[in-house]
């Protein structure tokens, strides 16, 4: 058994330890003391009271994410290691700098937990209020003086031309309307026609593998607990070089025992969100990032089902495409499509998303607005960003515009993770909803200093920033004005009408051509990426789209009252009640 841990570590380029304890040879306190023993120095338990420790509270995390402590004993002051990586053969070749009465050995499990203990307000502060300290201007948790001051005083000259100019500032503003919708229409056809090329495979050694972490946020999610765990015990990557943390909520009893049951071992820790600021995503994803160890994260859901080669794509769009790829976004894809027709349009919809258009949009080099599963970052670029923003509901697409804006990119790659989506009216409203306030407040605080942005992100990132994001959130807003004034228009004759109004002939064309334009390249990116899929027989439902986007008004509409009256509420989407898979082989 030693010599094979022995072999495995010098394939890894791993200490042997790590390859005994990721087995469940031995556990991580029995090494350590084993190990203090042969050193012949104190094994240490970790039970000193806070004051032995003159770290400040919010410096407790990196002690944990670098195995080392300092402790004041007495008058003696020591140093507390925890092994990790190579960290124990030094010990034991001497190869450091520490003199044997001046350190102590304990488990990286007990330091954690030391750390936590005693650290964890500190840790709930940083992961709820870091973005908002250290960049307030780009956290949509607050909205400063003087940018409220622009904002009402532009809100107050519209009205007041509204009031002045009726028929005139209605024209006006639906005419450039309608425009804007056909631009947006324009750029995802622009998408749809650019030729994607996949990342080359770079075949890295095992022993050359970075660690990468893997960061999952569960709440309320015992039920999907199972399914999750093994898929994620299925990826092709060495257990000792991944470290995956579930990050719970403090409340979520339910979800912590259904892991509990599973006798998770390496390379699986469990994380308890500080019960500080929003309860949030972001902010349990920031707690995670906090205590992350891998040069790399990846970030999935509950549902979330990766192929076991997901990992390696990654780092060949990392590795072999230049250091200013800060993101990989993998091809998300929809698992229970035959549970009804919102599930299958749900299908299509992804397909034409993350199979056709986010690939043609990271081939032009143009802002991503990220899936929210299924990102992978280059760890110091997303501490560089800041983390995610606890504030925002739709914390991907602001991450991917912040991460832009800082002069990196976001590549995508063919590795797909299959999802489960809402298969009926009121979970999709609810999740739909929460998406399109976040794209509100994504756009909202990126726009407090348009002269700003413009200088980071180039004309071209500019333009697509306000296509991707304002426009999505546009088209859904004013497709059933559109509708109305073209059925107004239409009903009141001013199109045949040799005495109507030349410009409302003209309007009623823009209307319609805007909506028309939007149904035709949703539809075109859904079939092309059905095809992709070689799921094409389900290209039917896309003859609901006009109700499909009537259902996407509905959620922008109580999106935006969600944004005035409730803006960090979290709508969570229910996992786990899914009746077919395309995975496991059900019938469509």
């Amino acid at each position: 058994m030693l010599a094979a841990a022995e072999q495995r570590a010098l394939a890894l380029n791993l200490g042997a330890d790590r390859v005994l304890v990721a087995s469940g040879h031995i556990s991580e306190d029995e090494y350590a003391r084993a190990l203090a023993g042969w050193l012949h120095v104190p094994f240490e338990r970790l039970d000193q009271p806070r004051e032995a420790c003159p770290l400040p509270d919010h410096w407790l995390v990196y002690a944990a994410q670098h195995g080392l402590l300092p402790l004041r004993l007495g008058d003696t002051f020591i140093w507390v290691v925890a092994p990790q990586m190579l960290a124990a053969h030094r010990l034991v070749t001497g190869a450091h700098p520490l003199p044997k009465d001046r350190f102590r050995l304990t488990s990286p499990q007990r330091l954690r937990r030391f750390a936590l203990e005693h650290g964890t307000p500190a840790l709930g502060l940083r992961a709820a209020e870091a973005l908002r300290q250290r960049r307030p201007e780009l956290s949509a948790a607050e909205c400063p003086r003087r940018i409220r001051a622009k904002w009402l005083g532009g809100i107050a000259a519209t009205l007041t031309a509204s009031l002045v100019f009726p028929g005139t500032a209605w024209a006006l503003a639906s005419a450039a309307l309608a425009l804007i919708f056909l631009a947006w229409a324009a750029l995802r056809a622009i998408g749809a026609a650019t030729r994607w090329r996949s990342w080359r495979a770079l075949h890295l050694q095992t022993s050359d593998l970075p660690i990468y972490t893997i960061v999952i946020a569960l709440y309320d999610e015992a039920g999907a607990v199972p399914g999750l765990v093994t898929a994620l015990a299925e990826l092709d990557y060495p257990a000792e070089k991944l470290q995956v943390l579930f990050v719970l909520e403090p409340n979520d009893l339910a979800t912590r025992d259904a892991l509990l049951e599973l006798n998770l071992g390496t390379p699986f820790e469990i994380l308890t969100a500080p019960d500080v600021g929003p309860r949030t995503k972001p902010k349990a994803l920031n707690a995670g990032l906090a205590l992350a160890r891998g040069s790399f994260i990846a970030v999935f859901d509950a549902e979330d089902r990766p192929e076991p080669d997901q990992l390696h794509r990654a780092l060949d769009a990392f590795l072999g495409n230049g250091a200013d790829i800060a993101c990989v976004q993998a091809r998300l894809t929809i698992d229970n499509t035959g549970d009804s027709w919102l599930a299958r349009h749900f299908t299509a919809e992804y397909c034409g998303q993350f199979d056709v258009l986010l690939p043609g949009l990271a081939q032009l080099r143009l802002p991503l607005p990220l899936g929210g599963s299924s990102n992978h970052f280059r760890t110091q670029a997303l501490r560089e960003a800041g983390g995610w923003d606890p504030y925002n509901v739709t914390e991907d697409a602001d991450l991917g515009m912040r991460l832009a804006r800082l002069g990196y990119r976001a590549a995508v790659i063919s590795s797909t993770t299959y999802e489960e989506a809402p298969a009926h009216v009121r979970p999709w409203i609810r999740q739909r909803t929460r998406w399109f306030k976040g794209w509100m407040q994504t756009w909202l605080v990126h726009m407090r200093d348009p002269v700003r942005i413009v200088r980071e992100l180039g004309f071209s990132g500019f333009a697509a920033f306000q296509l991707v994001v304002g426009g999505t959130v546009l088209s859904a807003l004013v497709h059933p004005l559109f509708i109305v004034a073209a059925g107004y228009l239409f009903a009141t004759n001013q199109l045949f009408d040799t005495g109507g109004s030349v410009f409302g002939r003209a309007l009623f064309w823009l209307y319609v051509g805007a909506f028309a334009s939007g149904y035709l390249t949703s539809a075109t990116l859904g079939i092309i990426g059905l095809k992709r899929r070689g799921l094409l027989g389900q290209g039917w439902v896309l003859l609901l789209m006009p109700v499909h986007w009537l259902l996407l008004s509905v959620a922008a509409w109580r999106a935006a009252y969600q944004l005035l009256f409730n803006p960090f509420h979290w709508e969570k989407t229910a996992h786990g009640i899914a009746r077919t898979s395309r995975l496991a082989g059900d019938s469509l």
